[in-house]
Order: C-alpha cells, then structure tokens, then sequence
C-alpha cells in the first residue's frame, strides 16, 4: 500500500472524541512498530522545544536537552497552559498543544505524505491517553488513597 492511501484509509481523528483505532492497528496498517518509531523520530525536536518549556513552566528555570531551534509560539502556549488552576484542565490543555504541534509536521503541500502518518501517530497516542482517562478511575484511586490515610492514623 502506498503512503497516500493509507494516510487517506485511516479514520478521522477529533481531540474530544475517543480513538476509533487501535495502536496495534494503525502499526499494523504502517508497516510495523520499526515503521512507526521512524515516523515518530519526525516529532522529536518539537517534542524536545515543549518538554523544555514545560519543565521551565514547572521550576521557573532553563532546562537544559538541547533542541533546534527554539519556537516562542509553542513556549508561550505551553505558558498559558499552566496558569489553568485546575490539574486536569491543564493536562487537557496540554495535550492541545502536543495535538497542535504534531500539526506541523504534515507539509500543506503534501497533506498525504509521511508527515501525514506522523501526525497522525502522534496524534493517535494523544487520543488514546485522553480515552484511557475516566473520572470514575480517578475517584476509585482517590478514594483508595483516603482509605489508606484512614488507617495510618
């Protein structure tokens, strides 16, 4: 199969919906996990630029992992992200921007290309961790967390 068409086969991804694939699918339709970690290395210096600005959010300071280039638009959404009060609407928030920044790496003149499939990758992992995400599953951990502190005391 070529490029175009599997990017143009895969179904259409939204951030506020869960994932209609599986990762073990999409690798599969790709060529394999080796095809899509050379699709993901595509993401690594972006991905390095907003690790950097989150750990600066984070401790107030410089990180250190070197990267090309440096983008004062993606450094000042991740900013923004962390004056949300809120942990889980800052993780939300978050996720937006790696969702965006992934964005960049589809050419507008090739929106078929590889830089398709590796938006789409990354954007896929992005959806799965946000259908993996239940307020059910975080109240169960949390009331766990009070039981325990209950019988220490």
């Amino acid at each position: 199969m070529t490029v175009d068409y599997t990017v143009a086969s895969l179904p259409e991804l939204s951030f506020t919906a869960p994932a209609p694939i599986t990762w073990e699918r999409f690798c599969e339709l790709v060529g394999g996990e080796g095809e899509v970690k050379r699709l993901e290395e595509r993401f690594s210096d972006l991905d390095v630029q907003l690790r950097n600005a989150m750990a600066e959010a984070r401790n107030g300071e410089d990180c250190k992992r070197p990267a090309q280039g440096c983008s004062l638009f993606w450094k000042n959404r991740i900013l923004a992200c962390f004056s949300e009060k809120d942990v889980a609407s800052r993780e939300k928030a978050l996720d937006r921007v790696r969702w965006d920044a992934a964005g960049e790496l589809t050419p507008p003149a090739s929106p078929l290309g590889k830089g398709a499939l590796a938006t789409y990758a990354i954007r896929l992992k992005i959806a799965l961790k946000r259908s993996a995400v239940s307020s059910d599953d975080g109240r169960a951990v949390f009331d766990k967390m009070m039981e325990e502190t209950k019988t220490t005391f």
